[in-house]
């Protein structure tokens, strides 16, 4: 297919493809599917080798928030049965940390609800921060804290933060449909703050929330030139309670696709399967590692997610491997402009899942409520976390 020909060439002259070439690729048929992942396979393959980074969030503070993003569990208004808890104490959030770690990831994703951090949240994060690295030198921690005022940014790098995840979520023109309580251009501020300030910048989508093939190019083109070292994608959680539970869009062929797209579009970036994998992506997770080099190990935010040890046989069984704590996750030529890796990212909500009890197979396109399970362990909780 000259098409995919044409962006595997652009992907290793890290060439930004046409919003027309783009659009092809969420419009292929599923007969062309395994073509279009074989190709972003080499797109992939050519950057970041066979490795897979690991990934685990830590949810730092769970429920009440008061922004009202309709794809949220923990949104204002949010009728879903999550954890609530407040702030974790920093040792608490280390030992937590820990689990991960020993789970193989290489990254710490610390998340709190709500619309952004005061300066005390600042001070209390930033302890949390230097508690986990007296434990675990080399790891690398993201925060994803939500919109940063002057000057945070600066504070959490002086704290030990490697990276600040905020996504961007969708395309400009569709945003205000999404969220009302603040707008897209904060989003983008806070992406902006987090680079000025020498984090690594993450910053993602989330697919599945009823937006056209033209809003997941343009917020894939924003995020190229926003120029983020991670992208985490997405796939919406419908949680019963929000606003968007109706909203089971996605098939694995669609989600697929969206990733082969972002790893065209952002050839040399840290793609990131992140929440709702399980979900929608299913038993046709293992081809998304060719097009994607990192994934969240264990459990989401507020649901849950595959086993750790059977994320770890996945990765084995599909011929690839962990990436180690003493393996840079970029390219060169990206290391050279920053001090360190990913996203933290992606350190979005947008769920994962349980393993589902035993049960007839769904019809095709059948919404997959039962694989939606609220997170009842692991941070927040006496119960020991999935890693």
């Amino acid at each position: 297919m000259d098409l995919l020909n044409t962006l595997v060439d652009k992907g290793l002259r890290r060439e930004l493809p046409t919003r027309e070439e783009a659009l092809a690729v969420l419009a292929t048929s599923d007969d062309d599917l395994l073509d279009v992942v074989a190709a972003a396979g080499k797109v992939r393959r050519h950057w970041f080798g066979r490795r897979v980074k690991l990934n685990y969030l830590v949810n730092l503070k769970s429920g009440l928030c008061p922004e009202d993003c309709s794809y949220c569990s923990q949104r204002l208004g949010s009728k879903a049965g999550i954890l609530k808890y407040t702030w974790l104490k920093p040792d608490e959030a280390s030992q937590a940390a820990a689990a991960g770690l020993a789970g193989g990831a290489k990254r710490v994703c610390l998340v709190a609800s709500g619309r952004g951090p005061t300066d005390r949240d600042v001070d209390r994060v930033s302890e949390t921060i230097k508690a986990i690295k007296e434990r675990h030198e080399d790891v690398e921690v993201c925060a994803c804290l939500g919109l940063l005022s002057d000057g945070q940014a600066e504070r959490l790098r002086e704290a030990g933060a490697d990276a600040y995840n905020h996504n961007l979520n969708t395309s400009e023109s569709t945003y205000e449909d999404i969220t009302t309580t603040h707008t897209y251009a904060d989003r983008v501020d806070t992406v902006q703050k987090a680079h000025a300030a020498g984090l690594s910048a993450c910053s993602g989508l989330i697919a599945g929330m009823g937006e056209r093939d033209e809003d997941l190019v343009d917020v894939v083109f924003s995020l190229r030139e926003l120029d983020p070292d991670s992208v985490p994608v997405n796939f919406l959680i419908p949680f019963e309670g929000t606003p968007l539970a109706k909203e089971w869009n996605l098939t694995p062929q669609r989600c697929l696709r969206i990733l082969a797209m972002v790893r065209f579009v952002c050839p040399d970036v840290e793609v990131r399967i992140a929440g709702g994998r399980e979900v929608h992506l299913r038993t046709m997770q293992p081809l998304a590692l060719h097009l994607a080099n990192s994934v969240f190990l264990g459990d989401y935010l507020t649901s849950e997610g595959q086993a750790g040890k059977a994320d770890l046989e996945m990765i084995a069984d599909a011929g690839f491997e962990v990436e180690g704590a003493d393996e840079v996750t970029l390219p060169e030529h990206r290391t050279s402009a920053v001090g360190c890796h990913e996203d933290g990212g992606g350190c979005h909500e947008g769920g994962g899942c349980g393993p589902a009890t035993a049960a007839a197979a769904p019809a095709a396109g059948e919404p997959r409520t039962d694989l939606v399970a609220v997170r009842r362990r692991g941070a927040g909780t006496d119960l020991a976390p999935n890693a």
